[in-house]
């Protein structure tokens, strides 16, 4: 079995894959935090493997993706001490099969090239991926394959909190499509700003992406992260919702290596 780990800001999730196929056997979410230890995020995830019926001797391999540096010596750690195994880390000089056509390449995000990855496997290309994380970020396939940029902007969570944190009266709500635009009551409100706006926002930078590169033609655009699904019906532009396009990219990366 391949052990997959996608480090976010918020988040670490982890994919358990059959080996020589794309199955998850299973996957989890725990939280990320750089105040953990090995043997504390240890004591989490083998105690969630074990009620998977998962044994550390059934980890034939692991990868890792992270954007939280300090938590790429944790999670290699745990791979040594815990699955006995020496864990890639997506980095410089990894093969993924795609060539970053970006002024700096090292400063592009491991889970952006990863998401790339998995959409030019899967899907082709040019494609648009979209990541909504702590961060959303918008990542562009060129027509030739490559990847040639996208956007970062804050994610819908992170905006909803800092309404909340920075208002006196307004409070912290689920982040939710609700039917109708004109609000009736606070929350109400609060959501149909959240929701519609951070729609509008989605589809304007995928409206324009669209026109800046593909002369408007409407190419694929898939979406992942957390909150992927809430917008994949209402976008006028995401066609696909996949929640486990980044541990399948890593699956992916992982085989071009081995």
């Amino acid at each position: 079995m391949i052990f997959a780990v996608d480090i976010g800001n918020t988040n670490v999730v982890i994919g358990i894959f059959e080996k020589g196929s794309n199955n998850i056997v299973c996957n989890f979410r725990v939280q990320s935090s750089t105040s953990r230890t090995t043997d504390e995020y240890a004591a989490i995830i083998m105690r969630l493997m074990e009620s998977e019926g998962v044994k550390p001797s059934d980890i034939s391999g692991v990868i890792i993706a992270s954007v939280v540096p300090r938590l790429i010596f944790t999670f290699t750690k745990f791979a040594r001490k815990y699955l006995d195994k020496d864990a890639l880390v997506i980095a410089p000089g990894v093969k993924t099969g795609i060539p970053i056509k970006m002024e700096n390449p090292k400063e592009v995000g491991a889970d952006r090239i990863v998401n790339a990855v998995a959409v030019k496997v899967k899907h082709g290309y040019p494609a648009i991926v979209v990541d909504f994380g702590t961060a959303t970020t918008f990542d562009v396939i060129s027509r030739n394959g490559d990847y040639i940029g996208g956007v970062i902007s804050p994610g819908i969570k992170l905006s909803a909190q800092i309404l909340h944190s920075n208002t006196a009266k307004l409070p912290e709500v689920e982040i939710e499509r609700v039917d109708t635009i004109i609000g009736k009551n606070t929350i109400h409100s609060i959501q149909s700003g959240i929701y519609y706006g951070y729609l509008e926002m989605v589809d304007g930078i995928i409206r324009r992406i669209l026109e800046e590169e593909f002369d408007g033609e409407n190419i694929p655009v898939i979406s992942t992260g957390g909150l992927g699904s809430v917008f994949a019906e209402e976008s006028k532009y995401i066609k696909r919702y996949e929640p486990n396009l980044t541990l399948e990219g890593l699956k992916i990366i992982y085989e071009k290596n081995i």
